[in-house]
Order: structure tokens, then sequence, then C-alpha cells
């Protein structure tokens, strides 16, 4: 499973014109879902974004959490993360999850990350969305569940 996890001021998803999950302060992330996912990889995943130490202390420094500031989080699917391009021009998605495997991981994951932090903003699984953020700092990290070592 991977994830690009940008700290934003503000982000939104929308759907047709009409939004369907806007946050404030927190992460915005982007979740791609490989067809060799379990529960194990999202649960890693949810600890290690919730925890993750990019926003900043009274000095300045990136000691705080999503879960320390009190922050939202937004989570789109975005089965492109496993796009292969090392071979032609147009990407290869066949390490991607089947579309009910990975809407069902993708909601395993925002189920956790609900009871990890609370407030969890989503888009529309398998629809073209628009996502606008202001990306604050910028601040932009790449998980990948199979890279724990």
């Amino acid at each position: 499973m991977r994830a690009v996890v940008q700290r934003v001021s503000r982000a939104k998803v929308a759907v047709n014109g009409k939004v369907t999950g806007e946050i404030g302060r927190g992460l915005l992330v982007l979740l791609g879902v490989a067809g060799r996912d379990a529960e194990d990889d999202a649960d890693y995943l949810v600890e290690k974004i919730a925890n993750l130490r990019i926003f900043e202390d009274n000095h300045d420094k990136m000691n705080l959490s999503l879960k320390d500031i009190g922050g939202e989080m937004l989570v789109v699917s975005q089965f492109t993360l496993y796009g292969d391009t090392r071979r032609g021009r147009r990407p290869s998605f066949i390490e991607a999850a089947s579309p009910e495997r990975a809407n069902q991981l993708y909601e395993y994951f925002v189920e956790k990350t609900r009871q990890q932090i609370g407030r969890v903003e989503t888009g529309r699984f398998q629809a073209m969305m628009d996502v606008e953020l202001v990306n604050y700092g910028p601040v932009t990290i790449i998980l990948d569940s199979e890279k724990t070592i």
C-alpha cells in the first residue's frame, strides 16, 4: 500500500463540481492499493501517518503529529500510485489491486484512521475527482507499507 502524504493548511475534493470532502489544517493522503496488500498494510500506514511528526512545535521543529495538533485528514484513493512507467510511454497498472479489493482496503484504512484521529473526509472511490490543496511548507512524504525496514 502506498501513500503520498501532504501537510496542508486546507484541502478539498469534488466530484462533478460537488465537494465530497473538505478539511482545514491537517494531511491530504493519496492512497494506492496493490493486489498483494492486506489489512496489516493498512494498519501499518494508519499508525505511521497518524503519528508522523511533521508539524512544527513552539520551536519550529517538526515534533508534532496529526494526533498532537488535533488535525484533520482527507483521504483520496489513487490507483495510479501503482503506475509502472519503466517500459514504454503508457503506464501499466498491473500491480494495482482490483477495484473491489482496493475499495475494501480503502474503506478499512479510512475507518481505522477515524478511530485513531477522529475527523477524516474522503473523495469518492473510482470517481473522477478534482483535488485542491494548499501544501503547507511544502511538506510531502511518500510511504510504502512494503518498505518497513
